[in-house]
């Protein structure tokens, strides 16, 4: 979960915000791939998708950037320093 406060602490004058981004990401986007494989291989609520005009394909190649994405971040931290 990810929230915006634009109010600084008291008695400062800024706030600031930090962003990280970690090999360790990798397993959050396993489990909703494969939450969404078992709900796409069901059809599950793809209904409502469909009825607002979009294509079952879309969710295929959605499914394989996101298996792209995991396969990035695992060539990552597969890699050694020296490389």
């Amino acid at each position: 979960k990810a929230s915006i406060c634009d109010v600084p602490p008291t008695g400062m004058k800024m706030s600031s915000v930090f962003i990280g981004n970690s090999t360790c990401m990798q397993e959050v986007f396993k489990r909703v791939a494969e939450q969404f494989k078992i709900m796409f291989r069901r059809k599950a609520f793809l209904h409502w998708y469909t009825g607002e005009g979009m294509d079952e394909m879309e969710f295929t190649e959605a499914e394989s950037n996101l298996n792209d994405l995991v396969s990035e971040y695992q060539q990552y931290q597969d890699a050694t320093v020296g490389d």
